[in-house]
Formats: C-alpha cells, sequence, structure tokens
C-alpha cells in the first residue's frame, strides 16, 4: 500500500514538471529568470559530477546534524524534567511558549554580534529553535505514561534515573520521535537560511552564489538538490521510527500523528 502512495507521488510530481515544460516551450508564460524542467536537470548531472558540490553538501549536513544532535539531547532532557515536575511546568511553561514564538530568523543578527560569520552561527541559530519540537513532544509523551507503570517502577524501588531510563522514556518514544522527525526538518532548512545569510559556506550560499550570478539553470538544479536532502533525511528518520517501534509506527492512527 504504502508503494502505491509513493508512486503516485511521484507520478504528481512528474506531472507537475511536464506541465511546467509545456506552458515555458509555449511561451505560455514568461519569466526570463524561470528555466524549463529539462534544463535544472542538465545543469543538474553537471552539478553532480563536480567535486565542490560534496563539499557543500558535506557542510550543510554535518551542520544541520550536529545541530539537531545537540537540540534533541536538551529538548529530551529538560522535555522530560517538565513532563515529571508539575511544579517547573507552572514556574516555566510561560517562558518555553515565549521562547517558541521568537521567528529563528531573529536569532541571526544576535549570533552575528556574538561570533560572526562562522559555524558557531550556524549552529547556535539552527539548534535553538529545534529544541522545541522536541521538548514539546518529550513533556507530552512522559505526561501520558500510564500512572501504573510509575506505581510499578516505585514497588520495584527505581530510581529517579532508572524510572526515567527504563519507564518514561520508551513509554515516551513515540512522541520523542515525531519531536525528533520535525526538529530535524528545521535544522535543515535553518542550515540553508544561515548560510544564505550568516555563513557564506555550504547549499545555501550556492543558491545565492549562482543567483548573482544570473545562472539560473545551476541554481533551480541546487534548490532541487536541497529537496532531495530532504526527502532523504526523513526517509531515515521514518525507517528508524518504524524499526525501533515498528508495532507503534505500523497503525495508521500513528502515522496520521507523524
Amino acid at each position: 500500500m504504502s508503494r502505491v502512495f509513493s508512486l503516485r507521488g511521484i507520478g504528481g510530481v512528474l506531472i507537475f514538471l511536464l506541465l511546467w515544460e509545456m506552458a515555458i516551450r509555449s511561451g505560455m508564460f514568461r519569466f526570463e529568470y524561470l528555466p524549463p524542467p529539462s534544463a535544472i536537470a542538465i545543469a543538474f548531472g553537471k552539478l553532480v559530477t563536480t567535486a565542490a558540490v560534496f563539499e557543500e553538501i558535506a557542510h550543510t549536513v554535518c551542520a544541520a546534524l550536529i545541530a539537531w544532535a545537540i537540540a534533541a539531547a536538551i529538548g529530551v532532557v529538560f522535555g522530560g524534567a517538565l513532563g515529571l515536575s508539575p511544579v517547573l511546568r507552572a514556574y516555566t511553561m510561560t517562558s518555553v511558549e515565549v521562547l517558541r514564538a521568537l521567528p529563528p530568523v531573529a536569532l541571526i543578527p544576535v549570533a552575528l554580534l556574538l561570533f560572526g560569520f562562522s559555524i558557531q552561527t550556524e549552529l547556535v541559530v539552527i539548534a535553538v529553535p529545534g529544541i522545541w519540537p522536541v521538548l514539546i513532544g518529550t513533556m507530552g509523551g512522559v505526561m501520558a505514561v500510564p500512572t501504573r507503570l510509575r506505581d510499578v517502577a516505585e514497588s520495584m524501588r527505581f530510581g529517579r534515573a532508572e524510572v526515567f531510563c527504563k519507564i518514561l522514556i520508551p513509554g515516551a518514544a513515540p512522541s520523542v520521535l515525531v519531536g525528533c522527525r520535525l526538529s530535524m526538518t528545521i535544522s535543515l532548512v535553518l542550515a540553508i537560511v544561515v548560510e544564505m545569510i550568516g555563513n557564506p559556506q555550504g547549499l545555501g550560499y550556492a543558491v545565492v552564489r549562482e543567483a548573482m550570478a544570473l545562472d539560473r539553470e545551476t541554481m533551480f538544479a541546487y534548490v532541487f538538490l536541497i529537496g532531495l536532502l530532504g526527502v532523504f533525511f526523513n526517509g531515515i528518520l521514518v525507517a528508524a521510527s518504524k524499526m525501533l517501534l515498528p508495532g507503534e509506527f505500523g497503525r495508521p492512527n500513528a502515522v496520521m500523528r507523524a
């Protein structure tokens, strides 16, 4: 069933590209810097044969993954603490909601003042917004763990660390994994944005560079490459989720929640 839906999804993309090609070739739409998909495909083929593009991919991917790992670790720890403590939630949730509403792009000038045009700027701007989906998912998952499991842990005289690692985190795992998927998407998007504005490296800077050079085909080829990276990483996380929790993520309602 999933294969059928995947093929249909690809078919929709192919139809869109075909209509785009016909509209440009027929002159129905005339945009000076909008090339047809066939020209973008040729540019993409040339792009992936150059060594420089793999260095740009490596920089963007490394920055996104490092920041995502930092965000996930912080989100799990603090989300678990908030899920366990009603008192802590009462005194911190207002602050969390305010910080969550802060647009990530607003962090770029602050990070530039502190770290300049550097990888540190990129990591800060990516990691901070990436914390919130994991934190909220972990907190909600911990709060949803049945109280009878905690009672069992108390009867077995588990310590707080054992309760957290053996009862709460496994029970909250589906929500944590969904939060991690959302955080990964945010991390990749922000990595591109920061490279466009605050760190002249990676795929984001390459898009701006080609746009300034008026090389429209190569610019769109980079955009397509970034889209493929997003699909690739999301696919990896979906596969990892199904491997870790095959029963939970095999259910229709779990797929909808994800």
